[in-house]
Order: structure tokens, then C-alpha cells, then sequence
């Protein structure tokens, strides 16, 4: 295959940097500048708290998850391109993302045949010079987050487990590193390489610590809480004050905009109280036409209407002994507010025709997202039976008032639709998170939970949501795609179109035209033919040869034969 690298400019266009923003983006995933001084001191203190080994652990799998997203990426970016070119995106990666220079000196693999053999030079490690920073040269291979990078993108990029083993390392000495990586089965058993890639003994400890606060958690706080996901400072409140109404046997009316949650919220008050082995009946008093609504709630008897021919309970009844959720209570006709306020007052209703009261037990959630307040003053509801059902009111904020609550929100989603639908999906990247943090949520949880499943739908088995299966249609997005700045927002190529038809008009060649643009870059950057390449996305040696191609024609052909 062949081992000199291609054209790097495509992956240099993806990396973008927006400084107001406070963020850095790689095509749509976002990135991070560290100091490397950061990382060893991490290293150091890892290595004194759960010692070398469980530390190497650590971080080879940090290095094996970087690469496996590096490995996707590769895909997505030259997956019309030649194999080798397609599998020399992660080096190229690693030398842009600062890791270490890489010098290809092995590739020969056949992603059909699942047959890899591969060997690479790694000159300048920031993990080697690290190391050695903190404990000196080192008895071992040093390069662990290097090494599990290897590893991990060649593995997404094979489909099937490859192990790389550093056999030079510049921590212990050498003057340089190199890599060696083969299938995992083609290791030796007792080789020590594949214990960093196995399950250990750490992790398996605090898997099963967490598990055991889980199940001390669960027997303290009822498992219907897990329906209700949040922790900004308002919707805990709201959580707070459901549990406390829970062991009562107060009425409560649940207040916030469509779309917030407040049947979740009715059901989980339910499953907290004692009344949780007695049913749960949600009624949609908007739903009900008017004439019909009070047979729906009171129940019917036999011949009180014509085509009643028999007697019939209504949700009160069915409810007896538990919950009676009454949403969108404001939608009730007047007549039948009266009713509700004698049930609220004695206990007790009476079914159409009935010529007899019947006692009922029955807890009153009501739910609604008008002004209870404006609708009596506009005459349209009863302020007696406000009073009565706004004795402990509950306000459930909106989406956008709790922000924090989104991403959460949106993974718990994404696992029941995922189970839903059977798909495998990976996540949500982080381009279609930070458009779900800058959307506006005019249709609050809702709004999320269809939009969640709408991704779940369009993304690839495997993949992760990305922005645009969460907002197929651009109008709708509301941010699309990468500026040159880096910002997230709506695409707009109107400026290119407009320059290029500028240029066309013009009637300027492509040769002088890149002429052109070459003296600018280098003017701009006074000289400074690195800093110009970097303006152009080129390399200085693309640069260097671009403009002795333009200066002396035939010395550049020369070179190139």
C-alpha cells in the first residue's frame, strides 16, 4: 500500500476555532486544548492513587474510545477514497491533534479478509516526553493513550479487535517510538498487551459499588422518581414539593405549559402515595365534548338519556380508592365545575338519572396550562372551585427554563426509543447536542421526546444522532452547520457562490488566480511561508511547491518525475 501521506487540507478545513464561543470543533465533533504538564500531573496522580498498572489501564482505554470516534470519522470524511488514503485519516489526526509525528513504515490489511499488519513510527510523543517529566525514564512502554488510539481506530476501522504494542519507546530512552499492531488473536496468550484491553478488576469494583448504591438509593426513594429527570434548581422544587404531597391526601393542581410533564408528574405522585395499589385514571377534560362530559366523570344510570340502556360508572367511580388525574380542568363546562365542587366539598357524586348520591375515595390531581386566575375573572370558571383545587399547586417549568436537564433527558429517551424501534444507536454527537441546547422548546419535553425519536428513526444502525436527523428540514434547524468561526448556525454558501461567479465574470484564469491568492498569503503573513500555508490550508511543502510551480514551471515538473 502506499505509505506517504495525502493531502491533509480536507482535514484541515473541519478544524475550526471559536474563541467567543468557547469552543473548538473538529467537522462535528468538538475539541479540547490541554496542557500537556496538565496530563502528566494527571498521570502522576493516577499512578499514586490505583498504581502503574490499573493506570495504564485508565488511560490506553481513554486513547482506545478516542480512536474508535476517530475511526468514524475517517468513514464519514474520505469514504469514496482509496483504502489506504481512508485509513491514514487517523494518523493524520493524531499529528494534527498534536500527539506525535507519524511516520507510516508497515500498512498491509484487507478489511474483507479482516487480515492487518501494521507498523508505524511515532517521533516527539507528548506522552513519552511526559512521562519522563514525572518519573524518569521508564522500565516499560510509556506511550498508553497512544497506544490505545492505535488501537482503537484500527479497530473501528477493521470492524474486528486490533491490538497495538509499542516495541520502541522513546520514555525508556530510544530515540524515538514505534508501533506494532496485529488481530488480538494473533498475540500471544500470556502476552501482558491484551490485559489493558480486558475487563479489570478495578472497573469491576466500582461497577459493583455503584450497583450497591444503586440498590440502597432504590429502597430509599420509590423507583417511580426514575420517570422524572432533572436537576436544575427549579424542577427540583417541583420534585420536592410532589414528595412531600405524596403521603397526604391533599388535592393538587399541577400548573406549566403544554407539553411540561404533567401527567408524568400525576402518575409519579400517584405510585409515592398509599393509594399506589389503587388505580390511576387520567382524563383530558378538552377531549370530552360538552354534553357528554359529565356521564364521563359521574357515570350513568339506565333511561336517563335516550341510548343509555344501561348503567354505566364514570371515572370517579372506576377511580375509588386511588387517583383521578383531571387534565386540562379549565376546558370544563361550568355545569360541570359545580359537580366537581360538590364531589371536592362531601365526597360524594351522583350519576345521570340517579336519584342517589354514592360516597367515593378519590384523590383529585387537576392539571392545567391556562390562567385559572383570568379565566374567572372572565367568568369562565368557578373562583369557589379554584380555591378548592388550588390548595397545593405545583409549577412544573418549562424545558427552557431548566437547560441543564436536556442532554440527560434526551439520552434517557434515547435508550427507550433505541428498545422501541430496535436499533442500535452509539449516542448523539455533540454537533445535535448543541443544537438541542440552543433550540427554544416551544413544545417543552414533548417537543423532545418526538424530536429523540425522530433521530432514533434516521440515524444509521451503529451511528450516532447527528443534527441533521434531529432537524431534517434546514428551516426548522436551529443551527445547521459550521461557520469558518467555528459557530454552530444556518448554512449559508450564498457568499461563495457569489465570489466565484465574481471571479468567472472577471475573466481571470485559475492560474492566475492562485497566483494571486499565493502573494496575498504570503504578504498577509509577512514572509512567513508556514503561517501562509496555514491561511491556505496547506502545508509549507504544498506551499513551497505551489509557488515554484508558478516561478519555474519545469523545475517543478522535474521534481515531481
Amino acid at each position: 500500500m502506499n505509505l506517504t501521506y495525502p493531502p491533509d487540507a480536507d482535514l484541515r478545513r473541519l478544524l475550526r476555532f471559536s474563541p467567543d464561543e468557547g469552543s473548538i470543533w473538529l467537522g462535528d465533533r468538538r475539541m479540547v486544548l490541554l496542557h500537556t504538564a496538565s496530563l502528566g500531573e494527571l498521570r502522576r496522580e493516577l499512578v499514586d492513587s490505583i498504581g502503574l498498572d490499573q493506570a495504564r489501564r485508565v488511560f490506553t482505554r481513554m486513547g482506545f474510545a478516542s480512536g474508535l470516534r476517530d475511526a468514524e470519522f475517517a468513514k464519514k470524511t474520505r469514504g469514496d477514497r482509496a483504502i489506504d488514503e481512508a485509513f491514514l485519516v487517523g494518523p493524520q489526526l493524531h499529528m494534527l491533534e498534536g500527539a506525535a509525528r507519524v511516520t507510516p513504515e508497515v500498512m498491509e490489511f484487507d478489511v474483507a479478509a479482516g487480515t492487518f499488519h501494521c507498523e508505524f513510527r511515532w517521533d516527539d510523543s507528548w506522552e513519552a516526553h511526559a512521562h519522563r517529566e514525572e518519573f524518569g525514564a521508564a522500565a516499560e512502554a510509556s506511550c498508553w493513550t497512544l497506544t490505545g488510539y492505535a488501537s482503537g481506530y484500527s479497530s473501528g476501522f477493521m470492524g474486528r479487535t486490533i491490538l497495538c504494542k509499542e516495541v520502541v519507546c522513546k520514555g525508556c530512552g530510544e530515540g524515538y517510538c514505534r508501533m506494532v499492531g496485529r488481530p488480538a488473536d494473533e498475540w500471544p496468550e500470556d502476552d501482558p498487551i491484551r490485559g489493558y484491553f480486558e475487563a479489570d478488576s478495578l472497573l469491576g469494583k466500582i461497577e459493583s459499588l455503584s450497583q450497591q448504591v444503586e440498590a440502597l438509593r432504590s429502597s430509599l426513594e420509590p423507583a417511580a422518581l426514575g420517570n422524572l429527570i432533572g436537576s436544575a434548581p427549579a424542577f427540583r422544587r417541583a420534585l420536592d414539593l410532589l414528595r412531600k404531597a405524596a403521603p397526604t391526601q391533599v388535592s393538587v393542581l399541577l400548573t406549566g405549559e403544554t407539553g411540561v410533564g404533567k401527567e408524568r408528574f400525576a402518575r409519579t405522585l400517584h405510585e409515592l402515595s398509599e393509594r399506589r395499589a389503587a388505580p390511576f385514571v387520567a382524563v383530558n377534560c378538552a377531549a370530552l365534548p360538552g354534553e357528554l362530559i359529565e356521564a364521563e366523570l359521574f357515570g350513568v344510570e339506565k333511561g336517563a338519556y335516550t341510548g343509555a340502556h344501561a348503567a354505566r360508572a364514570g371515572r370517579f367511580e372506576r377511580a375509588d380508592g386511588g387517583t383521578l388525574f383531571l387534565d386540562e380542568v379549565g376546558e370544563l363546562p361550568l355545569a360541570a365545575q359545580a359537580k366537581l365542587l360538590r364531589v371536592l366539598q362531601e365526597g360524594e357524586i351522583e350519576r345521570l338519572g340517579a336519584e342517589a348520591g354514592r360516597k367515593v375515595n378519590v384523590r383529585i390531581v387537576a392539571a392545567t396550562n391556562v390562567d385559572l386566575e383570568e379565566a374567572v375573572a372572565a367568568g369562565r370558571f368557578r373562583r369557589d372551585l379554584l380555591y378548592r383545587l388550588n390548595v397545593y399547586p405545583i409549577r412544573i417549568p418549562a424545558l427552557r427554563e431548566r437547560p441543564t436537564d436536556i442532554e440527560p433527558l434526551a439520552r434517557a429517551m434515547l435508550q427507550r426509543f433505541s428498545a422501541l424501534h430496535c436499533k442500535r444507536i452509539e449516542g448523539i454527537g455533540e454537533r445535535a447536542l448543541q443544537a438541542l441546547a440552543r433550540h427554544g422548546w416551544p413544545g417543552n419535553v414533548r417537543e423532545l421526546e418526538n424530536l429523540i425519536e425522530r433521530g432514533v428513526i434516521l440515524a444509521a444502525q451503529g451511528g450516532r444522532i447527528e443534527a441533521e436527523d434531529l432537524f431534517p428540514n434546514a428551516a426548522e434547524a436551529p443551527h445547521a452547520s459550521l461557520t469558518e468561526s467555528g459557530l454552530i448556525e444556518a448554512a449559508d454558501v450564498s457568499a461563495e457562490v457569489a465570489l466565484c461567479e465574481q471571479v468567472m465574470a472577471s475573466g481571470m484564469t485559475l492560474e492566475r488566480l492562485e497566483s494571486r491568492l499565493l502573494e496575498m498569503a504570503v504578504a498577509s503573513a509577512k514572509g512567513n511561508l508556514s503561517g501562509a500555508a496555514r491561511s491556505l490550508g496547506l502545508t509549507r511543502p504544498q506551499l513551497a511547491y505551489r509557488i515554484k510551480r508558478q516561478t519555474d514551471p519545469d523545475a517543478a515538473a522535474r521534481e515531481v518525475g
